[in-house]
């Protein structure tokens, strides 16, 4: 049987990282995924997500901090230019179900530069916005854009350089913990490995549920649509912000990114479908409600051009799940929840650190893995 220090199951955003940073620290590793690298059947592909320390939880706001170093250090190492600074806009109305006080609180205890604007410093600054009276804007010029697909290329690509064994088209079957390691059981045989990371996002629990260590998840298709502005070049990321409006229903936009086009989505739509259910096909009521929250705040979208669907798995309360299973400290998870993409070089690190010194520089006890109730 092979044997290697860590395997890593998902290779996706946080599996790829994980991967990287292994390989990294001198560990052999093994990667598993069971579709064909770069698929699109979870949440880590397509072009632009969005970076940002702008979060109303302080614990957030510090790994996000953590997250733009690791991003620099990546694009030291690589060459390569992964993240376009642009600024960025939270937007949240007054009775909405959260406060810019929130916002700035985390950002100011954390250090991280920010404004408060109205709604007419807002159009002032950016007048392809219209703002309602009653919205209250929190302003990080440190928000940006990532390009996903060719960060997890780059992040595979690295770790094979650094010596990992990235295997696709190889589902993982089982894992076999035995107080001296994992054996991976695979549909192309076992493997036995010190550690192992599952980031297997919404497949997660098909390992986890027969080691009585499920982790309460939630499933569905997300979808973002990409709009033709009459003037893209009012769309210019020097000329306009990533955007995020945070209500009971909360929307997400970007800049023109490597077309004259803008991206925009609905947050958490509540189309719920599992993996197997799901039909990659876009809700028209989903693009009509979008297309009609967009006109309202910025006129000059244009019309849209086409949509493009990704699947979440989102835990209680949208929290992380970021270490290792009580019953099982040799396997380690990882869920972001449908929001971690940003945190993509940071967590990779964390959990390198995690699996081979047993312990990360990161504060991540508010991560950690679900204990399972008795009986």
């Amino acid at each position: 049987m092979e044997t290697f220090d860590a395997a890593v199951v998902g290779l996706g955003a946080l599996g790829s990282a994980a991967a990287y940073h292994l390989a990294r620290k001198g560990a052999s590793v093994v990667g598993f995924e069971q579709f064909e690298l770069g698929h699109v059947r979870g949440a880590s592909h397509d072009t632009s997500r969005i970076v940002r320390t702008s979060y109303g939880a302080e614990r957030y706001v510090r790994l996000a901090q953590s997250a733009y170093r690791d991003w620099a250090d990546l694009e030291r190492a690589t060459g390569e230019r992964l993240l376009t600074i642009t600024g960025g806009v939270v937007f949240l109305p007054t009775d909405g179900p959260y406060a810019a006080t929130d916002f700035s609180t985390s950002l100011y205890a954390a250090g991280v530069p920010y404004e408060l604007l109205g709604p007419d410093d807002v159009v002032a600054r950016w007048p392809q916005f219209r703002l309602p009276a009653n919205v209250e804007t929190v302003y990080t010029p440190d928000t940006g854009i990532v390009h996903a697909a060719r960060t997890v290329a780059t992040l595979q690509m690295q770790a094979r350089s650094l010596g990992a064994v990235l295997r696709d088209r190889t589902p993982v079957e089982a894992l076999s913990p035995d107080g001296a390691g994992v054996v991976v059981h695979t549909a192309a045989g076992d493997v036995r490995a010190r550690t192992v990371v599952v980031a297997a996002d919404a497949w997660t629990n098909r390992l986890l549920a027969p080691l009585g260590a499920a982790i309460p998840l939630v499933t569905m298709q997300e979808q973002v649509t990409y709009f033709k502005p009459a003037d893209p070049a009012a769309f210019d990321p020097a000329r306009f912000p990533v955007w995020i409006w945070e209500d009971t229903h909360c929307f997400y936009g970007f800049p023109a990114y490597g077309e004259p086009t803008i991206k925009a989505a609905r947050d958490v739509s509540d189309h719920l479908m599992t993996p197997e259910e799901r039909t990659f096909v876009p809700a028209p009521e989903l693009i009509d409600q979008l297309t009609s929250f967009l006109g309202g705040i910025v006129p000059g979208r244009g019309e849209p051009l086409r949509t493009v669907t990704c699947q979440y798995a989102l835990t209680p309360d949208r929290e992380f799940v970021l270490g290792p299973l009580a019953e099982h400290p040799d396997i380690l998870v990882a869920l972001g929840a449908g929001h971690a993409f940003k945190f993509t070089p940071a967590i990779g690190r964390i959990l390198a650190e995690l699996a081979i010194d047993g312990e990360t520089t990161d504060d991540v006890s508010g991560f950690a893995a679900p204990v399972p109730a008795a009986g």
